[in-house]
């Protein structure tokens, strides 16, 4: 309808459009509303009645009728018994506040809103799985029909129960039959009622931390290390030690120097299975130091075992908490690199001194994990599907990593070695400086092949004030034809690369 260029009335309504179609009543609303905030609609001003302005617009009186009662519903307008329909006072009021300069470039947050105003210098990559992406398992062989007709059996059989708020310690199934896959998969004897469900291991790291460390506290992480815990530690106010990681693993003696030199050390997170990024497994005898020191220094230990299924030589070695006598370490899981990382899904095994209190936070949080969600993975951990996929997922990825592998070893792109990879979806290789590392990275970007720069994993200390150059390359979300590729891609590449 075309706008209006002149007014019966004593305000002006030139630029006023309605299109046909669209909601007529709340295009006018709209209209209305903003001329009003904007203060373009004087104060106190009588509007139209509902007939006038119908036969001025050309639209029926039921819709002016209708954008009127919402302005009414909102307080923009009031009535006046026997008089008409005026403008209210108070709405005109926010048009005609004073807005101080630069207010809105400058909103006023925390510190911690400070922080995370910042633009992000790392984002999750998103659309199908290239090689080489880190953090991505064998999304192409989760049986999806499966988890389909386990979510119509779900929904089918009268779900009233278990759609409604739950326990915030997660669905009482799955802790069951996560308590009996954690004793005969990875040898850890626990009661459901220790068993914490998460949405993925980053909130499982934010409650630890929360409830273990005060502002200023000082906590210990791998270096190199997994950026996430260094995101979810700071942000709850903790100083960062990092402690240099060997071939053994963390180095205890590093650790304790710390502790010697007067600082209490508060907690530890660690990776042993598969440390993140190197790939170095703990030795027994580190694990055993670790756990010494943390019952020594009345100190906590997380321990992040986020792919500890992917193990492809020797025996896994025993978790800590399996090993754990004094109840110092807090074991996490999760069932992104099994299932998919879509699903949301982690745990925390609490020693039994700080699970009702780590429950008591998680309902502070989101109250609980999506329960329909729990309940289908209760379901198909029980009908035997998560065994025999761990078991499909297994061989996928030794699969993939020996394409990985032996087609490295062949082609040798850029002359550089590949290490040997026991477990876990991912392998890591130094350089000799960071020049080289961007050259590499920039080139196999162009390439099209994704490749991540260990440097970003360096937290600089005192033993290792220079970032240690490098890549890291995950395996497991592609194909061994498309990880050929990807390496034939970029041996070609790095050729012109000086």
């Amino acid at each position: 309808m075309p706008a209006m260029n002149s007014s019966p009335f004593p305000f002006d309504l030139t630029g006023l459009a309605l299109s046909p179609g669209k909601g007529l009543s709340v295009q006018l609303y709209q209209s209305l509303r903003d001329r009003i905030l904007q203060g373009r609609i004087d104060r106190q001003a009588k509007l139209p009645t509902s007939r006038e302005l119908a036969l001025a617009l050309n639209i029926s009186r039921t819709t002016v009728v209708r954008a009127y009662d919402q302005l009414y519903a909102e307080g923009y307008i009031n009535t006046r018994v026997g008089d008409g329909t005026y403008v209210s006072a108070p709405a005109t009021d926010i048009a005609r506040a004073p807005v101080l300069a630069n207010s809105a470039a400058v909103p006023r947050l925390s510190q911690l809103g400070a922080r995370m105003a910042q633009p992000a210098k790392i984002m999750p990559r998103g659309g199908k799985p290239r090689a080489f992406r880190l953090g991505v398992p064998a999304l192409d062989l989760f049986p999806g029909d499966v988890w389909a007709r386990l979510q119509a059996d779900f929904w089918r059989r009268g779900a009233e129960h278990r759609i409604g708020y739950g326990d915030p310690a997660g669905d009482p199934q799955l802790r069951t039959l996560l308590a009996g896959y954690l004793r005969h998969a990875r040898g850890l004897v626990c009661d459901p009622d220790q068993i914490i469900i998460t949405a993925g291991t980053q909130q499982a790291l934010f409650m630890c931390a929360q409830l273990l460390l005060n502002p200023g506290d000082l906590a210990a992480i791998e270096n190199p290390g997994y950026p996430r815990a260094v995101a979810a530690l700071t942000l709850n106010g903790a100083r960062i030690a990092g402690i240099d990681v060997d071939a053994e693993g963390l180095r205890i003696q590093q650790l304790q120097q710390w502790q010697q030199q007067g600082h209490n050390v508060r907690l530890v997170y660690v990776t042993p299975s598969n440390q993140y990024p190197s790939g170095v497994t703990l030795s027994l005898a580190r694990r055993l130091e670790l756990l010494a020191w943390a019952d020594t220094n009345q100190s906590y230990i997380l321990e992040d075992d986020y792919d500890g299924e992917y193990r492809y030589s020797g025996t896994p070695l025993a978790l800590l908490a399996s090993l754990d006598r004094q109840q110092r370490v807090l074991y996490m899981g999760t069932f992104s690199k099994i299932a998919f990382p879509g699903l949301r899904l982690g745990y925390i095994v609490a020693p039994p001194p700080l699970a009702q209190a780590l429950i008591n936070l998680r309902m502070q949080y989101d109250r609980h994990s999506s329960m329909p969600d729990q309940a289908v993975m209760a379901e198909f951990i029980a009908q035997g599907h998560f065994q025999r996929h761990v078991r499909r997922m297994r061989r996928a990825s030794r699969a993939r990593r020996d394409a990985m592998c032996d087609t490295w070893q062949r082609i040798r792109p850029g002359g550089i070695v590949l290490p040997d990879i026991d477990a876990g979806l991912h392998c890591t290789v130094r350089l000799p400086d960071l020049a080289q590392q961007q050259r590499l990275i920039a080139a196999a970007d162009a390439a099209g092949v994704e490749v991540e720069a260990l440097s970003r994993y360096w937290l600089a200390s005192a033993a290792s004030p220079v970032q240690q150059a490098g890549l890291v390359m995950g395996f497991g979300g592609v194909d061994q034809a498309a990880i050929v590729t990807a390496i034939e891609t970029l041996a070609k590449a790095w050729r012109k690369t000086p």
